[in-house]
Order: structure tokens, then C-alpha cells, then sequence
């Protein structure tokens, strides 16, 4: 199917962009660079290898992921230097001890003194010791050691002091920013995440502790403040991609979203006034819900329908006023969603159609599971 046109894709489709995706890749490289500090990209928004090796410029090195799936995935796959940014769960100790013993550089992430206490019980062969970043909160609220509280460097005093264990780092994610609308309210976040992350390392300094230092989110990094160059690492994910709800936020423009669904109507509705797709929300993931006015997602050259509801397989498609002309719609006919959250709508995905111009070129698989 290489070299045909998108429209020879069964649907729904997952379509990837891959001159958008080197595009951002690129980009977000060059700020890094001009930042001076070090990018870890997230792979969770993908999951692949191909993505992996155009966000690492073909490196394989410098990897965060969310699942020991994707850590095992690319460890097969000749990956080192990855960061497993998951509070340690204790029923994958021994995934992570093997992954530990095998690459050169593994490291998990605690927030917590039982996963501290988890992994001195289960020491590493051949003299190795435990990578460990502590997972600091700077306002995001999900998971993490508050970064005010005394008890958290203790914490970081106690990794820092165990047997066979290193603190490698300090890890805040800044996903704080998703509420914002506009550079400037993701800066301020962004200032504030970096602020209260540099604070902490200056305690550490001062109980003399040295460790890195690595905050993230795609909207702070797209439009990062100056301090974040005293930061060793950042570890966006999502700007691979990119998607509606980032050109919302500020992070981009809607040009620069390099996934879509292609999605096919299968159903003509008058009573209703409406059109039925074949994307559900197996296609797409029900991610977005009563945040655009184009419902689940926008429907590319079409601002004047709405995504109103899916189920499982099927999408109902409404004009947001006045009565659809169906001749505009024939049964059969191709629409292209852009996804609310493109992490959402590629996990829904076991393979992605990767095209340049419209113009196939081959498949990407992503790894699944945890």
C-alpha cells in the first residue's frame, strides 16, 4: 500500500504525519539545545520505535516511559539510559531488578519510604546499585512528595544514605499546565514548577546531596522560561504528536498536530438530523467530553459539525445548527478527526498508517500493555 493515497485505508485509521513529527521533534531539540539542558522524551504518547528514534535523533539513549512494557520494548530493542517514571510499583520489583541488572543505566522513580524499604530487601546482583529519582508534587496533585514538606528530604537524606542505592535525581511533572490558556499562564506555571524544583536542590545542597534535576510537561516545554536552563533534564512526551487539546492550551497551532482519525460515514439519519460514523469511541477513546464546542474532537475542514456521542463502533455526527445536507455526506465518504488527546486516540490503535503529503509509507506498531 505504499506510495497510495490515505483515502485506500480502511477505517478507522490512525494517520501519523511523519514531516509534522520530525518537525516538532526537531524543534523541541533545538530549544533544549538553546536552553542547555538535557531532553529525556516521554514515550508514552507513541510507544514506538520508530518515533522513539527520530525523538532521541537516533541516539536510543535518554528515554522516559510509563509502563515496564515500554521499558522492556525498547530495552529489546537496543535502549538504554531509561527512566521508568512510574511511582514503584512493589508487584514489579523484580521486572525492574532484572531490567537493572541487564541495561547499563535503569532508574525507577519512589515517593514513597515502603518503595525505598522494597528495594534494600531485594539488593542487585554483581555489586549494582538501584537508580532512583524521588518524585517531587509542585502543584500538580497526582503523585509525588510534596516539595515543602520536611519529610521529604528525609526522604531524599534516606535514599541518599541506603545501601545499594543512588539518588540519581529529583523528577516534578508540571502537568499543572494542562488548565492554562496562553503562553503566559504556562510560563508562570512553568516558572513556579522550576522554582520550587531549584528550592529543593538547593536543601539537598546544603545536606550535601548532588543529584539532577528534571521537570516536564509538553506546554512547558514548548514555551519554556530561562530558569529551566539551570535544570539538568526535561521530559516532555506528548509534542511528538501534539493534538487539539495543546493548540487549546498554547502549546501549538493546529497545524502543527501530526495524528488524525479517518473515520467513514456509514449512516444517514434525517429523523435525527444526524450522520453515523464508523469511529466509536474504540477509535478515538472518549478523552475530551464537553470541553469542545465540536464535541469529542474537530472534524478537519468541517468546523460546522459536532462529534456529538459515540459507542463502541459508532459515531453520531450533528450539524451544530441549522439541517445537514446530506448530499454534502454521501454513505461511504471519508472524515478526518482531529483528535482532542492524542495519547488517548493512538492507545486505542494497534498499528498507526504512517504518511508523507497524504501519500502512505509503511506502518508503526506500538508496544501495549503494562
Amino acid at each position: 500500500m505504499e506510495g497510495a493515497p490515505l483515502s485506500a485505508l480502511c477505517s478507522p485509521a490512525l494517520v501519523v504525519d511523519v514531516d509534522k513529527v520530525k518537525r516538532n521533534a526537531q524543534r523541541m531539540m533545538e530549544r533544549c539545545n538553546q536552553l542547555g539542558v538535557q531532553l529525556r522524551p516521554h514515550m508514552k504518547t507513541h510507544k514506538t520505535l520508530e518515533c522513539a528514534d527520530i525523538m532521541t535523533g537516533g541516539s536510543r539513549r535518554c528515554i522516559v516511559v510509563s509502563t515496564l512494557a515500554e521499558a522492556t520494548f525498547y530495552a529489546d530493542h537496543g535502549f538504554d539510559d531509561i527512566l521508568y517514571a512510574y511511582s514503584l510499583p512493589f508487584d514489579k520489583v523484580e521486572r525492574c531488578a532484572a531490567l537493572s541488572e541487564r541495561l547499563d543505566l535503569f532508574q525507577v522513580l519512589l515517593d514513597h519510604p515502603d518503595a525505598l524499604e522494597r528495594l534494600r530487601k531485594r539488593p542487585l546482583k554483581d555489586g549494582r546499585r538501584w537508580h532512583v529519582w524521588l518524585k517531587l508534587d509542585c502543584g500538580n496533585g497526582r503523585a509525588g512528595v510534596l516539595h515543602s514538606e520536611p519529610e521529604t528530604l528525609q526522604l531524599a537524606r534516606a535514599v541518599a544514605e541506603a545501601d545499594g542505592v543512588e539518588l540519581t535525581g529529583v523528577y516534578a511533572h508540571c502537568g499543572n499546565t494542562y488548565n492554562c490558556k496562553g503562553v503566559e499562564q504556562i510560563q508562570a506555571v512553568a516558572q513556579e514548577t522550576t522554582s520550587f524544583t531549584l528550592q529543593f536542590m538547593e536543601k539537598l545542597k546544603a545536606v550535601g546531596i548532588s543529584c539532577k534535576s528534571s521537570i516536564g510537561s509538553t506546554p512547558s516545554c514548548s514555551h519554556p522560561v530561562p530558569d529551566m536552563g539551570k535544570l539538568n533534564e526535561v521530559h516532555p512526551g506528548n509534542y511528538v504528536f501534539y493534538d487539539v487539546q495543546q493548540s487549546m492550551i498554547g502549546s501549538c497551532s493546529l497545524e502543527d498536530v501530526a495524528v488524525r482519525v479517518l473515520t467513514r460515514v456509514v449512516g444517514h439519519c434525517p429523523h435525527r438530523n444526524q450522520l453515523l460514523i464508523d469511529c466509536g469511541w474504540t477509535g478515538i477513546s472518549l478523552d475530551g467530553a464537553g470541553k469542545l464546542p465540536t464535541g469529542y474532537a474537530m472534524i478537519e475542514g468541517h468546523p460546522d459539525l459536532k462529534l456529538l456521542s459515540m459507542t463502541q463502533e459508532h459515531g453520531r455526527v450533528e450539524p451544530i445548527s441549522g439541517p445537514l445536507d446530506y448530499s454534502k455526506y454521501p454513505i461511504g465518504s471519508l472524515l478526518t478527526l482531529i483528535p482532542y488527546h492524542s495519547c488517548a486516540a493512538a492507545a486505542m490503535h494497534p498499528v498507526y498508517h504512517v504518511h508523507s503529503e497524504g501519500r502512505l509509507m509503511g506502518k508503526w506498531t506500538p508496544t501495549r500493555g503494562w
